[in-house]
């Protein structure tokens, strides 16, 4: 398929009533950015619907929701977000990390954005500040970057012996990027292990990611946050156990892949967040005055096969500890 084919089928892509219909009906219209696919996105959509649904509004009665997905390819966000203004919708939601806000923040300065980030929004410029945001943005934040040093502590835990380790971020994400790697230097300093920072900036260095882990003799790898990773959470899995690397990575599409282990935030709380808080907006809430949200509830999976596979033995106690653990 050719790449205008491939934008234009994206761009279509849509759940719901036709626009024609819609307008008819005289409903706000929401516009919904992201950044994978609808399917991908299945939980999160239904979570981010309740959201809407406990502040007053369901899809397909009294709001309509159009959809543009990237399926993972982050040039498309400024003309997904482009096309989803033209469509003069009451409201953005922008579930594609802070690439996604900045493509937003970019193409609009009147319409209300909701979003959805890892990173400090006031750093990432996105907000003025956390409590009074100003502008036309706000949204939730996730413990995404906060809990890198805790991703470390708990593969140390699985893996007491061993003394070097690594990180993978995207470079191209700077604040993003400084921020984790930051946070978890300085816990290996604390442990006193050593950490090697790796860097992958596309789909293509991920399998020269795993061998240089392995020429470095690292033990273990951390997956850090990033809409690269995140849109190939379940590729990052299977790498990790094809290279037979325990690793740990955000979501639980990592895990399920076959993955060690995923620590991150929980998506039933983050996801509902962002549906309220466009609901409140749609009821007339100006974002402005809507202080940007913190989801604080984590998610540790563990996938006990891998774990077996690697000859490594999970103590009864983070096992305990675990939301799910994948037998």
């Amino acid at each position: 398929m050719r790449r205008r084919e491939f934008i234009t089928l994206l761009s279509n892509t849509a759940i719901g009533w036709p626009l024609a219909a819609r307008a008819q009906q005289q409903v706000p219209v929401v516009g919904f950015l992201g950044s994978q696919s609808a399917e991908v996105y299945a939980t999160r959509l239904r979570i981010f619907r309740e959201g809407l649904k406990e502040a007053g509004y369901v899809e397909g009665e009294n709001v309509a929701i159009e959809y543009r997905w990237t399926g993972g390819q982050s040039d498309l966000l400024p003309k997904l977000a482009e096309e989803l203004i033209q469509l003069r919708v009451a409201l953005l939601v922008v579930a594609s990390g802070t690439a996604g806000a900045v493509a937003a923040k970019s193409a609009t300065t009147t319409i209300p954005i909701v979003f959805g980030v890892a990173v400090d929004p006031v750093k990432a410029g996105l907000v003025a500040s956390l409590n009074r945001p100003g502008g036309n943005l706000t949204g939730v934040t996730n413990l995404n970057v906060e809990i890198g040093p805790k991703r470390l502590e708990l593969l140390h835990a699985l893996l007491p012996t061993a003394t070097a380790f690594a990180v993978l971020v995207d470079p191209t994400g700077v604040v993003l990027a400084d921020d984790f790697t930051r946070g978890v230097q300085a816990a290996a300093r604390s442990l006193g292990l050593q950490l090697h920072v790796l860097n992958a900036s596309s789909e293509q260095d991920f399998n020269s990611v795993f061998a240089a882990s392995a020429r470095l003799h690292a033990s273990a790898l951390i997956i850090g946050p990033g809409n690269l990773f995140s849109t190939r959470s379940e590729q990052l899995g299977a790498l990790a156990a094809h290279y037979k690397m325990p690793a740990i990575g955000l979501w639980p599409e990592f895990a399920t892949g076959g993955g060690l282990l995923s620590y991150g935030s929980d998506e039933s709380e983050y996801c509902r967040l962002i549906g309220v808080y466009a609901g409140r907006i749609l009821k007339g809430e100006k974002p402005a005055e809507l202080p940007v949200q913190e989801s604080t509830k984590v998610k540790l999976i563990i996938n006990l096969k891998t774990a077996k596979a690697l000859g490594i033995t999970v103590p009864l106690s983070l096992l305990g500890r675990a939301d799910e653990v994948i037998e």
